[in-house]
């Protein structure tokens, strides 16, 4: 995974319990999940992990949540181990899963022998041991380690209570990891090794296989933290499933982009599939940029969300939505994407043609336009948005000339013509803007991505990639993003489930 830039302390700063949200209700599995869910329950508010002779543990079993991934964060909350004296578990951080459901990475050990209590271990990458209780570990990017010792592990064993209820505090600052039992540190980790640094990923909890044991977890409690100075997170919505097959392909489009924004340096990138709107109550407590790529009009996510998401642009977060998340109700939603974006997609006045797009001209001097040359591409792309009163401040990102026939309104819906627009037949249209607001944050829509295979154009694809870099306030690469292409298989992975599917040709 790329590097990023580090901040390397010792987090000592007093919690404010205010400041962390919990990610388990005390009352069932939602928002967690394992392949084999016959091991897991909930019992007096609390999360158990149980295998005995008639249930016998053959393999690692992990509980994932689901709501989202970690980066840089706070977790706390207490466990309790019962069994024999090798009896092993574990919390997952930053994990990869494996399609067996294997939590691949970090992982903070508990074992009630207290071999590897309060230790920093890498499951199944070949690392093993990261750092054992006492230790702080430093490695380089080839892989080289410097250990030293920080304090007496059998002092550390003495401040925990086998038999009872343990703290687990983790804080994960960018390649800093600091493990806490009962309030001191047990393990610290900085870890540049190029090959194997996670930065970003799942959160899970293990039930390592072997003898009959019980692990509980409760009141587990998630607190995200800023990202490290030079890295902005850009967190992406896709809506629910939409439209015939190969058109409004959200969850296909976001992950796709989520892939190529992460091999961007100094960009953390999460997506959301959630039927357009997180059930993560905290993805957006560290986040710099929202992409938005979902249906609008009268089912925009945004809707029933003003205030929130108000709020969130007061901070100075940057709000990027892509083609239907462009239309909103004019009143009240239109009011504030004039504020947050510039404009917005108003029914009866705006329209939506399929037409082709060419005779096409990128703005000057625009960090999101680097490196990008104009491009032909069939899409219905939307225009004569309903823009702000004052313009001044308008970025006309991308800008083209619809010919009658996209003018006419045959292709669009409701069918035209309207007059408006055909009376303005020769003008340049925008179909991609962008504002900087104010609050420091800045905005922009995209009128474009109805046809999920028009992300394989290089152009559309890496115009899009700079901005949202430029939107989350981040640093654009010098000459623009160059993404990896993409293939045919790519572009039919992770398509929605819908009658009478298709697959995409390129």
């Amino acid at each position: 995974m790329k590097k990023l830039t580090a901040l390397c302390l010792t987090v000592a700063t007093p919690l404010i319990a205010a400041d962390f949200r919990p990610i388990f209700n005390g009352v069932n599995l939602d928002g967690w999940n394992s392949p084999d869910m016959s091991y897991w329950s909930v019992q007096d508010r609390a999360i158990v992990a149980q295998c005995s002779p008639e249930h016998p543990c053959k393999k690692n079993q992990f509980l994932v949540w689901q709501r989202g991934d970690i980066d840089n964060f706070e977790l706390k909350l207490k466990f309790k181990i019962e069994g024999q004296p090798n009896s092993n578990s574990g919390i997952q951080i930053r994990s990869q899963i494996a399609p067996d459901g294997h939590a691949l990475g970090y992982q903070c050990d508990i074992d009630r022998q207290g071999n590897w209590l309060g230790a920093l271990y890498d499951e199944h990458t070949g690392r093993r041991v990261l750092a054992k209780r006492g230790q702080k570990t430093t490695i380089a990017a080839n892989g080289a380690r410097k250990t030293q010792q920080i304090s007496d592990p059998a002092a550390l064993k003495k401040n925990i209570d086998i038999d009872a209820w343990n703290e687990y505090h983790i804080t994960a600052i960018g390649p800093h990891i600091t493990l806490r039992i009962n309030n001191v540190v047990t393990a610290e980790v900085i870890d540049e090794e190029t090959a194997h640094q996670d930065l970003l990923g799942k959160l899970a909890l293990q039930l390592h296989s072997g003898p009959p044991m019980k692990i509980q977890f409760k009141d587990i409690m998630l607190k995200r933290l800023p990202m490290n100075e030079g890295t902005k997170k850009i967190v992406l919505i896709a809506g629910a499933p939409s439209h015939r097959s190969g058109d409004h392909e959200h969850n296909a489009g976001i992950k796709l982009l989520t892939k190529r924004l992460n091999k961007i340096d100094g960009v953390v990138a999460v997506s959301y599939h959630d039927r357009g709107w997180p059930k993560d109550a905290s993805a957006f407590d560290n986040a710099d940029g929202i992409v938005v790529y979902s249906d609008g009009g009268g089912g925009h996510p945004i809707n029933q969300r003003l205030k929130e998401v108000d709020e969130l642009m007061g901070k100075g977060i940057g709000l990027m939505c892509m083609h239907y998340a462009v239309e909103v109700p004019a009143d009240p939603t239109g009011k504030y994407f004039k504020q947050w974006i510039g404009g917005y997609y108003e029914s009866g006045w705006s329209i939506n043609p399929h037409w082709l797009l060419r005779d096409t001209t990128l703005a000057k001097g625009f960090q999101g336009a680097a490196g990008v040359e104009p491009w032909q591409a069939v899409d219905e792309w939307y225009y004569n948005m309903r823009f702000r009163e004052n313009t001044d401040g308008l970025i006309r990102i991308l800008q083209a000339r619809p010919d009658d026939e996209a003018r006419s309104g045959s292709t669009s819906w409701p069918r035209g013509p309207k007059k408006h627009i055909v009376d303005s037949s020769g003008r340049m249209e925008t179909i991609m803007w962008a504002v900087e607001r104010e609050d420091g944050g800045r905005g922009v829509g995209f009128t474009g991505g109805h046809f999920h295979k028009n992300w394989a154009n290089d152009q559309q694809r890496n115009l899009i990639l700079n901005t949202m870099v430029w939107m989350a306030g981040g640093e654009v690469p010098k000459g623009g993003v160059k993404s990896e292409p993409v293939s045919e298989d790519e572009i039919n992975a992770n398509l929605d489930p819908k009658k009478n599917m298709q697959r995409i040709k390129l």
